[in-house]
């Protein structure tokens, strides 16, 4: 049997790594186009502006709501006119798979510069294309990972905290996941048909047992806007731990009912992290995990501050077509719910969905 793991070309992560920017994208070409979130774009990039092109020339468009294929289309055209020979994705998750399917485009190396935690999308091979609706919509993968992952921990120290939690809310699902397609023999988000490698499932593995470690220390220093180990570590953890997690072992039921729930509007208020956290709570249900581990887990949902309620991710009192709208559109093919080493249809979805809900009201009340 043939497994396959694969990587970023490079990752920095520091307190001020944005210094070394110019470098990085100097290192690949003569000139930078920087797709930039609406607050790197007005805050971030006239601080830093000046400095970077002393080291290099650039050119910069700010990044609209979704990751869709019209928004991706608009960026292309703007940086192929610039004739920049680096893309530079400077944001959120949206923003940085924008990035990494417009070099893909244009086949041009990428650069990915998260100014917040909230996901694993820095690192990987693959953008996630939501209609501009925001419903999502397919997987574009890419020839490979970025050419280089730049983390300044300062800037996502200063960012809001529920973002970081957001991202821990990925890097919570990614070894269940990582599990699941494991004893299903799944193949894993390379793009190649191929299993996860021994490598993989113990980096996923090492995903879980950081956030359990350090998650709450990390809370507390983000809130603080300082910068500690224990942050550090999670920022890590929720980068590049969680995203060669998911890449290279294979996603399944937590990402399938997130996905799921992109059906109902109410939860497009919501940071994927957050949907997806619940979305694991359910896989718990879903695969008869025993009642230590869904302990553990809500116990760590609710110190770090992630969602155990369909209410806490804006599903207020669903009706049964609601749920069975979710069940539907989980259900879909190709839909990473089938790595699931369980036989999955609407009504064990939603009787997992329902399970996770009344699980956490109870402890709630």
């Amino acid at each position: 049997m043939i497994s396959t793991m694969i990587f970023p070309g490079r990752y920095i992560q520091g307190y001020g790594a944005i210094k070394r920017l110019g470098a990085e994208i100097k290192r690949m070409g003569k000139s930078g186009y920087l797709i930039c979130s609406s607050t790197v774009f007005t805050r971030i990039l006239p601080e830093i502006r000046n400095e970077l092109e002393k080291e290099v020339a650039i050119s910069a468009g700010q990044f609209g709501t979704e990751c869709s294929d019209q928004e991706i289309e608009r960026l292309r055209s703007l940086a192929e006119k610039a004739g920049s020979e680096v893309i530079v994705g400077m944001g959120g998750g949206k923003v940085i798979d924008t990035a990494k399917a417009v070099a893909h485009l244009l086949d041009l190396p990428v650069i990915s510069m998260p100014t917040v935690a909230a996901n694993d999308a820095p690192c990987s091979a693959l953008s996630v294309i939501y209609t501009p609706e925001g419903v999502f919509d397919h997987l574009m993968y890419h020839p490979r990972n970025p050419d280089a992952v730049l983390v300044d921990t300062q800037i996502i120290a200063e960012a809001p905290y529920r973002f970081l939690a957001a991202g821990m809310g990925d890097a919570l699902s990614t070894w269940f996941e990582a599990e699941s397609c494991q004893k299903k023999h799944a193949p894993n988000s390379t793009n190649t048909g191929d299993p996860g490698s021994m490598t993989g499932y113990a980096l996923a593995h090492l995903c879980y047992e950081s956030l359990l470690e350090y998650g709450v220390s990390a809370r507390k220093a983000c809130e603080a806007k300082i910068v500690t180990p224990a942050l550090e570590h999670i920022i890590e953890t929720n980068t590049l731990l969680s995203g060669l997690g998911f890449e290279s072992c294979g996603i399944a039921g937590a990402h399938g009912i997130q996905v799921g729930f992109t059906a109902l509007k109410e939860t497009h208020l919501y940071l994927h992290g957050e949907v997806v956290a619940f979305g694991t709570l359910a896989t718990l249900f879903l695969n008869d995990k025993l009642p230590d581990i869904i302990d553990e887990v809500y116990d760590f949902c609710e110190a770090v501050g992630l969602p155990t309620t369909l209410e806490e991710i804006g599903v207020v009192n669903p009706s049964e077509a609601d749920l069975i709208t979710v069940a539907r559109k989980t259900l879909q093919k190709d839909n990473p719910i089938y790595n699931e080493p369980v036989p999955v249809n609407e009504e064990s979805i939603i009787n997992a969905i329902k399970a996770a809900d009344n699980e956490g009201k109870l402890r709630k009340s």
